[in-house]
């Protein structure tokens, strides 16, 4: 047991140096070359009275620019994984991910309808997000009626709703404008950061973190909900209310992530995967690593999607290069052992 821990301690400082790596490592990439040194003394700055010795722009390009990205790609990525690797928990199925309930495909819904009649950049995103979160509600509220077997019910209710979204999607792509709107719904939906700014970062962190937080607090319920439905009860867990919790939290977590960066898909399936192969599916160290390693994630992919090409290449296109052939490792794996 004591060699365990070590072994678990260990492990999780190593992805926390690998976060702290990729987090900073992501202020020096890009288009305006930043070295480490100019870096550190400009954040140093930022406390200590240092006397500038650098271009005026470094800072606008370190503080405006590459700070909101580089950190809602680190907090969006957390997000995602946190709220996988719950669903993985009280679902008891490994293949379950963050829009397996809907949230992603309303908030695309709710995106492009607000892109096709034209509400704005701001309208935009508070439509991807109260649609998001219309979705698990209606999804909830279906599956409610579902008395046999709720989470059944609730699985079933979230591919529904998610058809229907992604319809009516198909169907505004369908109408939409080919010179103009058109190609703004299929950019945003393929999913980028690219346009990440202070305001964003202010509208979507508090409901990000305020998903988290309760997922986290409640690891441990996780952990024995999802040894079972029938041992969690006779332990004095209200399954059900953890389960609506978990539900909300997750729903916020994916709402507001994709209302600002669009559609990424994968993380929330992956990361919790990578992160049980390296600590266990123990959810007290599950998810502490499962935040770290999405956040670093996130950040790497991001760094590719900026540097591979001329122009940046959308994030969720990344994503699925690294999502589908491990989901075809799990599919092969699983199927294996039956």
């Amino acid at each position: 047991m004591v060699e365990r821990d070590w072994i678990y301690r260990k492990r999780l400082g190593i992805i926390v140096l690998l976060f702290i790596a990729c987090f900073l490592g992501s202020f020096l990439l890009g288009r305006y070359p930043v070295y480490p040194d100019t870096l550190i003394k400009v954040l140093l700055s930022e406390v200590f009275p240092i006397t500038p010795t650098w271009p005026a722009q470094t800072e606008t390009v370190i503080f405006r620019v590459r700070l909101p990205r580089v950190f809602m790609a680190a907090l969006i990525g957390a997000g995602l994984s946190c709220a996988g690797a719950a669903y993985q928990g009280i679902f008891k199925n490994p293949m379950v991910s963050p829009d397996v309930l809907g949230a992603s495909s309303g908030a695309g819904l709710g995106a492009a309808l607000g892109l096709f009649f034209s509400f704005g950049y701001n309208g935009v995103t508070l439509s991807a997000f109260l649609f998001g979160l219309g979705a698990v509600g209606i999804v909830c509220l279906v599956s409610s009626r579902v008395k046999f077997n709720p989470v059944l019910g609730l699985v079933l209710s979230g591919m529904m709703v998610s058809s229907l979204a992604s319809s009516t999607v198909s169907f505004l792509k369908l109408v939409a404008d080919p010179t103009n709107t058109l190609p703004v719904i299929t950019y945003w939906l393929m999913g980028s950061l690219a346009s990440i700014r202070q305001k964003d970062v202010l509208f979507a962190a508090p409901w990000i973190l305020m998903g988290m937080v309760p997922i986290y607090l409640l690891r441990w319920r996780i952990n024995v909900l999802s040894l079972g439905e029938e041992e969690a009860k006779s332990m004095g867990i209200n399954t059900r209310k953890l389960r609506f919790i978990v539900v909300v939290s997750a729903t916020l977590i994916t709402s507001a992530a994709v209302s600002v960066s669009g559609h990424i898909g994968w993380v929330g399936l992956v990361i919790p995967h990578f992160a049980r192969m390296l600590v266990g599916s123990d959810y007290r160290r599950l998810l502490p690593a499962s935040l770290l390693m999405g956040a670093s994630f996130l950040l790497v992919v991001d760094n590719f999607a900026r540097l591979l090409a001329t122009s940046e290449i959308p994030i969720g296109i990344l994503t699925a290069f690294v999502g589908a052939p491990f989901f075809l490792y799990l599919i092969l794996r699983e199927g294996n052992r039956l």
